[in-house]
């Protein structure tokens, strides 16, 4: 089965980094539009970053344009969200998310990671 397992969720401060990981498994990796989702509880699901099939194409909410960078190693099936200058607001459980099209769903989610940033 699909497997989207995210991992380098924690405590940082104001203005500091960290580095999520989502490692996938039981799909043709290179077949796949990834991404980041954070949520907050109580409030809807924001899409954070996407990235394309060939890692040449990405897409940040405005939000987190120019602190966040997404990446994706289609050697080691994974993708990476750098997260620098981080704000309280990133606060949130952030999923690994994964799709064969644009126009569909996001058909696999992970578990999630937390993060919490503090002031």
């Amino acid at each position: 089965q699909v497997q989207l397992v995210e991992s380098g969720g924690g405590l940082a401060q104001a203005g500091g980094s960290l580095r999520l990981s989502c490692a996938a498994s039981g799909l043709i990796f290179n077949n796949y539009i990834m991404g980041w989702f954070r949520q907050v509880p109580g409030s809807e699901r924001e899409r954070v970053a996407i990235i394309n099939r060939g890692g040449d194409v990405t897409n940040y909410a405005d939000s987190v344009r120019g602190r966040f960078t997404i990446s994706r190693d289609d050697a080691e099936n994974t993708i990476y969200l750098q997260m620098d200058n981080l704000k309280p607001e990133d606060t949130a459980t952030y999923y690994c998310v994964a799709r064969r099209a644009v126009r569909s769903n996001y058909e696999h989610w992970g578990r999630g990671t937390q993060v919490t940033v503090s002031s």
